[in-house]
């Protein structure tokens, strides 16, 4: 079955290309002018993978994804003209799996969107163990569900993965490479600062959910999952 991916963005010039390059890749594009648009389609049909630009007439982007977060997990990618520190941080803060600075390659987004179905259908087909949990954190790999203390803990795909893959090797100091070829899917270069947004993201959510685990910093090299003090 073929994807079903949202595109909203108000320049025509920049959404075309998008559009064609990822039909021509074997998906399914349906293209918006505005949020607001996008926003009431999905609300009837939701996708299966949401780009939203963040300057639009109406809602913007960072708005729009808070707005589909409150109802989906659905991946969201932010592509911006803006490339600053707070931008990145806020986007992924919010709960977009990824952040693509204008101008970029259709190639690059092209291969960005396949490596979070990957993870996706990665997850999907791994019946090896059904089942992780350290402290009070459990996981449940076939139905992609989270608890804490037996209390559901709402995760994005990004998320999820992120945190199967720091269960899977807890007490392991893991590169940010190695995390973004491993739960990202990453096979070519791009800005390591996507892991350190993604696991700023997460310890607020562990933090608020009473998850007595710690994402160590790894000075210079990356993270370790280990359990906190009691």
């Amino acid at each position: 079955m073929q994807e079903k991916i949202y595109i909203a963005d108000d320049e025509r010039n920049i959404r075309d290309p998008m559009a064609a390059f990822l039909r021509s890749s074997g998906f399914v594009v349906v293209e918006f002018e505005t949020g607001d648009a996008l926003l009431k389609h999905f609300l009837l049909e939701p996708a299966d993978l949401v780009i939203l630009d963040i300057m639009m007439p109406g809602t913007d982007g960072l708005a729009l994804c808070t707005k589909i977060r409150e109802k989906s997990n659905v991946p969201i990618i932010i592509v911006s003209a803006r490339d600053s520190e707070v931008d990145r941080i806020t986007g992924i803060t919010l709960g977009s799996d990824d952040y693509l600075t204008k101008p970029f390659s259709p190639v690059e987004l092209v291969a960005r969107v396949r490596a979070i179905f990957r993870r996706i259908n990665f997850t999907k087909k791994s019946n090896e163990i059904i089942e992780l949990s350290y402290g009070n954190l459990k996981l449940n790999i076939n139905s992609r569900n989270t608890w804490c203390d037996n209390k559901a803990l709402d995760l994005t795909p990004t998320e999820f993965v992120l945190t199967k893959y720091l269960l899977e090797n807890k007490e392991i100091a893991l590169s940010r490479k190695e995390l973004l070829q491993n739960v990202w899917n990453y096979d070519f270069d791009v800005d390591t600062r996507s892991t350190d947004y993604a696991v700023k993201r997460l310890r607020k959510k562990f933090e608020i959910a009473g998850v007595n685990l710690i994402i160590e910093s790894v000075w210079g090299f990356g993270f370790k999952l280990t359990k906190g003090g009691t």
